[in-house]
């Protein structure tokens, strides 16, 4: 097994929070990925929202850390390969950019905080109901 960073963006908007349904699982949820070797998760997590949304992201603000292997934290891939992710969650303001896909984004959408859709990952569900708490610290879950 294969311990990796990584992060994900909770964008919240007038129009609610940015979601993607995702082309390995088929699920809603967040824009974000892994850390790339000698890579910052501030810069990572503006490279992954920019290329899964076409969106420049700045964060503003630490959400929480994530490990819990009980929330999807664990992932095992087609290939065989385990890898449990150890993710940084920050919320992000859009500066600039125009939604687009990706061939890892199937659709992205904004959905208001209380009609999430039914299939959304269920660790993206906890990040973005820690983000609407507005903790003044971070969530280690």
């Amino acid at each position: 097994m294969l311990i990796r960073p990584g992060v994900a963006a909770v964008i919240l908007t007038a129009d609610g929070v940015l979601l993607q349904r995702r082309d390995d699982n088929r699920l809603w949820g967040l824009p974000g990925g892994a850390v790339e070797p000698g890579e910052t998760v501030r810069d990572a997590i503006i490279r992954e929202v920019f290329e899964e949304t076409g969106l420049d992201v700045e964060p503003l603000r630490l959400i929480g850390v994530y490990s819990d292997p009980a929330h999807h934290q664990i992932v095992t891939y087609p290939d065989g390969n385990v890898t449990h992710y150890v993710s940084t969650v920050f919320e992000c303001v859009i500066r600039s950019g125009t939604l687009t896909c990706c061939e890892e984004s199937l659709e992205l959408a904004f959905f208001p905080p209380d009609a999430l859709p039914h299939d959304l990952m269920p660790i993206s569900r906890v990040r973005i109901h820690d983000a609407l708490a507005n903790q003044v610290g971070a969530f280690v879950r």
